[in-house]
C-alpha cells in the first residue's frame, strides 16, 4: 500500500507542474513558442523525476494505454486517474490564487467538433504510443532518450494544432483544467476527454497488435 501512495503521490505532483505551466504560459500573456516549449519541457523533466516511481504518465489517457498494454494493472487505472485530476485542479486553484490580478483576459479557443475530435485523438494517440514504445519496453529499457521523445511529442502535437484546430490538451486532466481556466469553452470541454481517452484506446490496442519482445 505504501509502494502504491508513492506512485499515486508522484502521479498527482507531476499532473500538476504540467497543468501550472499550461496556466502560467496561457493566461500570462506569453506569446509564440514559449508556450509549447514550457509545457513540453515541464512534462519532459517530470517524466525524468517520476517516470521510475509511478511510470510518470500525469495523464489519463496514457494510464489508459498502459493498462491495455498489461504496464499498469487495471486495479490501479482508477487511482491514477483521481491523482491526476485532483493533480490538475490543484495546479489550477493554486494558479488563481498567485496569479490573482496579472492574468490576461482572452476569449476562449472555440474550435470545430469535428477538427477539435480529430486533432486530439491523433496527437493523443501519437503521446501515448510513443510512451508505451519508448518506455514500457524490454527492447528499449535503460533508454535515456524516452522522456525526450515523450516531451517533444506533445511539443510537435502543440505546434501542429494545438489553439488552431483544438486546445492541444492531449490529455484529459489537462483538458478539464483548461476548461476551468477558461481557454476553452466548457461545451467543448467532454469532447476533449473524449478525444483523448479514445486515442489512448487505440494506442493500447495498436501497441499490442505491432510490438513482440525479441
Amino acid at each position: 500500500m505504501k509502494e502504491n501512495l508513492k506512485k499515486y503521490a508522484v502521479e498527482l505532483i507531476g499532473t500538476f507542474f504540467l497543468v501550472l505551466t499550461v496556466a502560467c504560459t496561457g493566461l500570462l500573456g506569453n506569446e509564440g513558442v514559449i508556450a509549447p516549449l514550457a509545457i513540453a519541457s515541464s512534462l519532459m523533466i517530470m517524466v525524468y523525476a517520476g517516470g521510475h516511481i509511478s511510470g510518470g504518465h500525469y495523464n489519463p489517457a496514457v494510464s489508459l494505454a498502459a493498462a491495455i498494454r498489461g504496464a499498469l494493472e487495471w486495479k490501479q487505472l482508477i487511482p491514477y486517474f483521481a491523482a491526476q485530476i485532483i493533480g490538475g485542479a490543484a495546479a489550477v486553484y493554486t494558479f488563481f490564487i498567485m496569479a490573482k490580478g496579472s492574468i490576461i483576459v482572452i476569449e476562449p479557443g472555440n474550435f470545430s467538433i469535428k477538427g477539435l475530435l480529430i486533432a486530439e485523438f491523433l496527437f493523443t494517440f501519437a503521446l501515448c504510443y510513443v510512451v508505451l514504445q519508448t518506455a514500457t519496453t524490454k527492447n528499449t529499457s535503460g533508454n535515456s532518450y524516452y522522456g525526450l521523445a515523450i516531451g517533444f511529442t506533445v511539443l510537435t502535437g502543440a505546434f501542429a494544432v494545438g489553439g488552431t484546430l483544438c486546445a492541444g490538451a492531449f490529455n484529459p486532466a489537462v483538458g478539464l483544467s483548461v476548461g476551468l481556466l477558461g481557454l476553452i469553452p466548457y461545451s467543448l470541454v467532454l469532447w476533449t476527454v473524449l478525444a483523448n481517452l479514445l486515442g489512448g484506446i487505440c494506442a493500447g490496442i495498436i501497441f499490442k497488435m505491432v510490438y513482440s519482445e525479441n
